[in-house]
């Protein structure tokens, strides 16, 4: 590398827990999407995988847009043999500290090792239900291993992003690949969704309910707004009637008139809604949305 060569940024992928940052690249050539790289970050040196240009637009879906490090270089083939040896240590480490753990009873449960690939420290991942005093496992640890050592402390979906697969879906789980938050999820949109309440179905492989059903939640709350809630009266060329059901996808309501029909209605074929209150009658398009609220 020279001085006169133009400085880049990147996006890289690093780490277990799969952090994502801006790192800057100063040398000959151009990293491409899917090159991997050795980084050099707070944590020490690091591989990683470039997912593309730092465009501002890229940055602004990032916790953090300033640069967190630099792309020191392309791997050789002695870098992937080191890679390798440190996936072995991972496994010597993980069987290693399980074994401290039992021995000192401790109410922890270990997931993960994450070996960084510079030497530098190894992070323990595991699970507790309260807080754990791991003083002394981390010095015994470190005694053992002669290197510096992080215990980390995860939820069982971090647990599902560390160690789970395929989803129900068939398609490899969204917080093992592309998610880099996890969404906060109720049951009130699997709810609105008309998602199965049955929690064998509508859970992931953390035991929660699925992040997927974040996905589509705000389009069906905002054409949930739209159509005349359960219960409504309204006026439709077929006469008057009440709502029973909503599709809310293809904006349509269920009514059933007063001689027992039950016709599924588009939304623009709904002349007017009656107010319970006032008895005036308005257009759907315009009250409706002002005076219906979210349903439970």
């Amino acid at each position: 590398m020279t001085d006169d060569q133009p400085i880049d940024q990147f996006i890289v992928r690093y780490g277990t827990t799969r952090f994502l940052g801006v790192f800057t690249w100063k040398g000959k050539g151009e990293p491409q999407r899917g090159n991997d790289v050795i980084i050099r970050t707070k944590r020490g040196n690091e591989w990683g995988e470039v997912l593309g240009p730092a465009t501002e637009r890229a940055k602004s879906f990032l916790q953090s847009p300033e640069p967190e490090g630099k792309i020191q270089r392309f791997p050789n083939a002695d870098d992937y043999d080191t890679l390798d040896r440190c996936r072995i240590r991972e496994q010597v480490e993980f069987d290693g500290c399980t074994k401290m753990i039992l021995e000192r009873k401790l109410q922890m449960q270990l997931v993960d090792v994450e070996h960084l690939f510079g030497g530098e420290r190894a992070v323990f991942y595991f699970l507790a239900e309260k807080r754990i005093d791991f003083r002394e496992l981390v010095k015994a640890l470190a005694k053992e291993y002669s290197l510096r050592i992080e215990m980390r402390q995860i939820g069982v979906r971090d647990e599902a992003a560390l160690l789970a697969d395929y989803g129900d879906c068939g398609k490899p789980v969204c917080c093992n690949t592309h998610l880099s938050e996890m969404p906060p999820v109720s049951m009130k949109m699997a709810k609105v969704q008309k998602a199965t309440l049955d929690p064998n179905k509508i859970s992931g492989r953390c035991g929660r309910l699925k992040c997927c059903l974040r996905y589509e939640y705000d389009t069906y709350e905002e054409f949930q707004r739209e159509l005349p809630k359960i219960g409504a009266e309204v006026v439709t060329r077929e006469g008057q009637g009440k709502v029973i059901g909503q599709e809310i996808l293809s904006k349509q309501v269920v009514i059933v008139y007063e001689d027992r029909r039950r016709i599924t209605t588009p939304l623009q074929e709904i002349i007017s809604v009656i107010k319970p209150k006032s008895g005036k009658k308005t257009a759907p398009k315009v009250k409706v949305a002002e005076d219906v609220s979210e349903e439970e």
